[in-house]
């Protein structure tokens, strides 16, 4: 056999084996489209807290776009936070209305915790991610038994009353975002040895030089999601939680026992309260306010969904 007719041979069984027919998974592989987010073009101006922002400096436009590539394409990441801000949203931009803080800073607890009962490396809790010393100035309780780092409520009013002690030192509210994460002293001292007053034109570390853009960037999506590739049309949105507040004046030695004789469980107080560490609270010369369900479908013991 010469070498002409045993390539023609070979040639014919390669082009045989490549028709044969491909398994489902490959079908599938061949025919499954992956969706990218979409990406607009930055608008050439956006507020924030009431300050305008123009979008026209160089640096600036190259940081807030890399924070909006970040959390478009980290898609999974986002769409849960967007699910987990209509059920806290509601209750975020109450609390900052009614302490006088611009309504942008809910955006803040986003980038802090992805509005979830977070607890960082460094040992920050809560929403609004407070370390304990810092909690504690801001009359958060912290004990054996409770940790009101993780009570929403009192953790957001917590936050605003921190962001107001920094605009009332910083005189402005982009400044006093970035010193949450810096600290007030921090963004003073960099301020001071550079020469500089706004936090666009200081140079910081990585991680506060980051900071602001990422709030910015999370406004921007969270403002226009089908701009970004987010449907929230079609996406099922996680509901606010109906409940009841029911005021404890007395001890609690079993938390467990006390919630199955008001109707359900542990596992629901302690998602509804979850600044509830253990399974007793004791109380002494103050009273404190349980959630409890108000006839929530979606806060019902497990057992009453079977049939």
């Amino acid at each position: 056999m010469n070498f002409k007719l045993l390539l023609f041979i070979t040639l014919v069984v390669v082009s045989c084996s490549n028709q044969k027919e491909k398994s489902p998974i490959e079908k599938n592989a061949q025919n499954t489209e992956i969706g990218f987010a979409t990406i607009p073009n930055l608008p050439e101006s956006m507020t924030f807290a009431g300050e305008k922002i123009l979008l026209q400096d160089e640096d600036i436009i190259e940081r807030l776009d890399r924070e909006v590539l970040t959390n478009a394409y980290y898609q999974s990441a986002t769409t849960q936070m967007l699910k987990r801000a209509n059920r806290w949203f509601p209750a975020i931009e109450r609390i900052l209305k009614e302490e006088k803080i611009p309504d942008d800073f809910k955006y803040l607890a986003v980038i802090e915790s992805g509005l979830v009962q977070a607890t960082s490396p460094v040992g920050a809790q809560g929403f609004w991610q407070f370390m304990p010393f810092t909690a504690k100035q801001y009359d958060l309780e912290i004990n054996d038994e409770i940790d009101e780092r993780l009570h929403i409520e009192k953790s957001t009013r917590a936050a605003c009353a921190y962001l107001r002690d920094a605009q009332d030192t910083l005189k402005d509210w982009l400044l006093a975002s970035a010193s949450y994460n810096r600290g007030i002293g921090g963004v003073r001292q960099d301020m001071r040895w550079q020469g500089t007053d706004h936090y666009f034109d200081t140079d910081q570390n990585s991680e506060t030089a980051r900071y602001v853009f990422r709030i910015l960037a999370v406004k921007l999506i969270f403002e226009n999601p089908k701009a970004y590739g987010f449907n929230t049309d079609k996406i099922k949105l996680y509901e606010p939680f109906k409940t009841k507040r029911v005021v404890v004046k007395q001890s609690i030695p079993n938390l467990a026992r006390w919630a199955l004789e008001k109707g359900i469980n542990f596992k629901i107080l302690t998602k509804l309260n979850p600044w509830l560490k253990g399974n007793k609270l004791t109380i002494k010369n103050k009273t404190y306010q349980l959630l409890l369900p108000s006839e929530s479908e979606n806060l019902k013991p497990y057992k009453q969904y079977l049939k």
